[in-house]
């Protein structure tokens, strides 16, 4: 079973993988009212519909006031989303994700999917190409480990404090996927702030259902 953005990141706040506050709006006036209770001076309007590709199709908007979170959320609300994922029916937005904004010093993608060769396998898969892809299978018998955290933050070539907020951000991913039944487990991106934190910019789980 997909799930929305923000359905997502409220699982994910249960395991303290970190991600931006953010409110659900319905209206444009849920819209605005959200951004104001945030607080801030930019805030982010995003189209909740089941689908990557979002920002290219005009879904993801960054808002420097109220009145723009207003025409923002006017422009989306209603509208049919057409992506890569979408087909050429699209989708149509009835749910928006309103977030305070971040300075973002560094972008990456990481993934958990299930290896059924091997067993459970996290990566970090970075823009420029699969070369540096980063895998690390994950024994589920032994569970996530220190070792595992630190050679996924120093292959990605974080050092110090932000590697250890880095090992602790893949741990609650580990966590989130096992615990709460996922078939996958999609941060693109996490990014790393200028502010020093690690954080999911955009999450997106898929469920088991059970009968």
């Amino acid at each position: 079973m997909n799930i929305h953005e923000y359905q997502a990141k409220e699982i994910m706040k249960k395991f303290g993988i970190p991600v931006l506050k953010g409110k659900v709006a319905y209206s444009v006036d849920e819209a605005v009212a959200a951004a104001t209770e945030i607080g801030g001076k930019i805030w982010v309007v995003k189209a909740q519909i089941h689908a990557g590709g979002r920002g290219k199709a005009g879904g993801v908007k960054v808002a420097k006031s109220l009145d723009d979170v207003k025409k923002y959320a006017s422009e989306i609300l209603g509208k049919v989303l057409v992506t890569h994922q979408t087909g050429p029916e699209g989708k149509k937005v009835r749910t928006l994700l309103i977030e305070e904004g971040c300075e973002i010093d560094h972008e990456y993608y990481a993934g958990l999917v299930l290896d059924r060769s091997t067993g459970v396998e996290i990566e970090k898969v970075a823009h420029e190409g699969p070369q540096k892809i980063i895998r690390v299978a994950i024994d589920p018998a032994a569970g996530f480990t220190p070792f595992v955290g630190r050679k996924l933050a120093y292959g990605i070539g974080m050092k110090g404090e932000l590697a250890t907020k880095a090992s602790k951000f893949f741990e609650g991913l580990y966590n989130a996927y096992v615990q709460s039944d996922c078939t996958i487990v999609e941060i693109n991106p996490m990014v790393t702030t200028k502010q020093g934190l690690v954080l999911a910019l955009y999450a997106k789980l898929n469920l088991l259902l059970f009968k």
